[in-house]
């Protein structure tokens, strides 16, 4: 954080490690690093889903950044050439390992998709990114510095990046907290978010009947 500090002083940093003090917010251009994006894959050698974070965001958009992951000797930046990637079959879409929410495991059985379990969202991103998986769909809560970084790699190389409700991922945020996010290719987005919202229209009828007391005791049996 230090080198980055001197190499770049008008800039602001939001990092996992460091005191976030809100000055970045009167910052157009913010440094959002993440130096070590799944901490429970790094302690639990010879596992690769690990990675190192580090993304430039101007105005709220991550614009350039790098992903890398020590443990494969590998490095995704925004300034690569991306080959063109095509669709698995069936489709395999990636997971946290810990803690998937049911909404990934339900749009994953109706899309036939295979479930892939990782650790690390780098890991996860760049794994669609490198065309070993078609989609990563995250709803159980995340942090700017999770994502930004790949979020900028992916949108590099032409993939479809947003909230799971289809609005724009928008970074530097007073709460750096991102509920949710959705990376897949471009061709299976409508698919993906017609579902979900499929499923949290499901949900919040399911809510109102329970409240009302107007679903009948065999609903959903």
């Amino acid at each position: 954080m230090a080198r980055l500090a001197a190499l770049r002083p008008d800039d602001a940093i939001l990092s996992e490690e460091g005191k976030d003090d809100q000055e970045r917010l009167r910052h157009q251009r913010v440094w959002v690093v993440d130096p070590l994006d799944g901490t429970r894959e790094f302690g639990e050698p010879p596992r690769q889903d690990w990675a190192v974070h580090v993304a430039l965001c101007i105005d709220g958009r991550p614009v350039a950044g790098s992903v890398a992951l020590p443990a494969q000797g590998r490095v995704f930046t925004t300034a690569d050439s991306f080959a063109e990637t095509t669709r698995s079959e069936p489709l395999r879409m990636v997971a946290s390992r810990t803690r998937a929410p049911a909404i990934v495991t339900e749009i994953a059985s109706a899309l036939g998709a295979e479930l892939v379990y990782m650790g690390s969202a780098g890991a996860k991103a760049m794994s669609v990114v490198s065309g070993g998986a078609d989609i990563y769909l995250h709803a159980g809560g995340q942090y700017e510095w999770d994502s930004a970084a790949p979020v900028a790699v992916a949108t590099a190389a032409g993939l479809h990046c947003s909230r799971i409700d289809g609005s724009p991922l928008v970074y530097n945020q007073a709460n750096p907290y991102m509920p949710d996010l959705l990376i897949c290719q471009p061709s299976l987005a409508t698919r993906v978010l017609a579902l979900v919202a499929a499923h949290v229209d499901h949900s919040d009828a399911g809510s109102e009947n329970a409240l009302s007391g107007s679903g009948s005791l065999n609903d959903g049996v």
